[in-house]
């Protein structure tokens, strides 16, 4: 029977992350793993857990799509309080925690890698993810009403802009 290790990944909007992808299959080739994803929740109460389960459900995805196995929760807002909830070293043997890049981290304004790193006691790995790419803008620009002919008129009508 191989040992298998069982790795503790945080993450957020990096959870689907070529970067967090890319360093998770790393990890599984150095030897037989298995991962749990950890979304914390990006606000507090029921619309916080929605957004955070959405979240893991991309996440998890893309990592089975890798060849990964992951299995995921969903925790509380505060990142830190989140990893104390579902810690157990008994049952994890490493972290890893995906933030975004210094200056649109604010994971890493409160210095999340070693935190969970004192907290836990086991070795963490941080991975460095770029920023998601921006939603596509869905605004549509409105056209304005064309009257033709009586177009001089929309100035009294109120409809000429």
């Amino acid at each position: 029977m191989t040992w298998e290790y069982s790795v503790l990944v945080v993450a957020n909007v990096t959870a689907d992350s070529p970067e967090l992808i890319e360093a998770l299959t790393e990890r599984a080739a150095q030897g037989r793993c298995r991962f749990t994803l950890l979304i914390p929740a990006p606000v507090v109460g029921s619309a916080g857990s929605e957004a955070a389960a959405a979240r893991l459900d991309i996440g998890l995805a893309r990592m089975k799509e890798a060849g990964l196995q992951v299995s995921g929760a969903v925790g509380d807002h505060d990142p830190i309080a989140a990893v104390h909830d579902i810690w157990d070293p008994r049952r994890f043997d490493e972290v890893v925690v995906a933030t975004l890049p210094t200056g649109s981290s604010k994971w890493l304004q409160v210095d999340l890698p070693h935190r969970v790193a004192k907290l836990t006691d086991v070795p963490v790995k941080h991975v460095v993810a770029r920023p998601p790419p921006p939603e596509p803008k869905t605004h549509k620009r409105e056209e304005p009403e064309r009257l033709g002919l009586l177009s001089p008129f929309g100035a009294v009508t109120g409809r000429g802009r």
